[in-house]
């Protein structure tokens, strides 16, 4: 495993990040996602609380330019399931399991997002607390064939069952740059810690001070289904 308040003091710009996993002491599923941004428009944003997750607003709404990749629910619950994506494919995500589909089946109508020549990756991620594996989660990355955004690579990564105190970290951008370059490579495993104060303090206090804008974690009590949230936001 690595350490991933090493991961992310190292890289300047991975961009926005999703962690799922288990304590270390086998109670809680863990969530944590984060945005970054470079540009103004970006940078204008904050996470707010919903009726169960989190989705993104502007901090000042007469300065956003154009809220069509950046405004989004980002986390959203159905039943048993925490759902939690980079886009508007929450949305879609729920919808299709709502709908009795899988959540590689929800995703096969989306791909990444139009802003060339970027092309960033959707990546979402899936918490089942209670199903015939128990407690486990997936992962899924939708990136463009090497910048060719004429062929959608769909890749998805499940963790059956959740292991004690092993978490997943996947990213948008492999680091900064002009473009930055997209993720590539499995979802990074790390260690988790069983306080949701110190786990959150691993990952804001080592994202750029520069480019990170707003950060959500989740613990959910795999027993009882109740979960404790953190949102920590640069604009305030």
């Amino acid at each position: 495993m690595k350490d991933l308040k090493k991961l992310l003091s190292e890289n300047a710009y991975p961009g926005r990040g999703i962690v799922i996993g288990r304590s270390p002491d086998g109670k809680n599923a863990v969530i944590a996602y984060f945005i970054m941004g470079r540009s103004e428009n970006s940078r204008n944003r904050v996470f707010v609380k919903t009726a169960d997750g989190v989705r993104t607003e502007a901090f000042d709404p007469s300065k956003m330019a154009d809220p069509s990749l950046v405004i989004y629910n980002a986390v959203r619950v159905l039943g048993n399931k925490h759902i939690v994506t980079n886009g508007d494919q929450t949305d879609t995500i729920y919808h299709g399991l709502d709908a009795q589909k899988t959540f590689e089946e929800s995703l096969q109508c989306r791909e990444f997002e139009p802003d060339p020549p970027i092309y960033t990756p959707r990546i979402s991620g899936v918490v089942r607390l209670k199903d015939e594996d128990g407690f486990n989660y997936a992962l899924s990355i939708l990136k463009s064939a090497d910048g060719n955004p004429e062929s959608c690579n769909r890749f998805l990564y499940t963790y059956k069952p959740a292991v004690k105190g092993v978490g997943h970290f996947i990213h948008t951008y492999k680091c900064d740059g002009n473009p930055p370059e997209c993720f590539y490579g499995e979802p990074t495993a790390i260690a988790t810690k069983d306080s949701i104060e110190e786990f959150t303090a691993d990952i804001w206090e080592n994202l750029n001070e520069a480019n990170k804008i707003s950060l959500f974690v989740r613990y959910i009590n795999i027993a009882t289904g109740s979960y404790t949230d953190k949102i920590v936001n640069k604009n305030k």
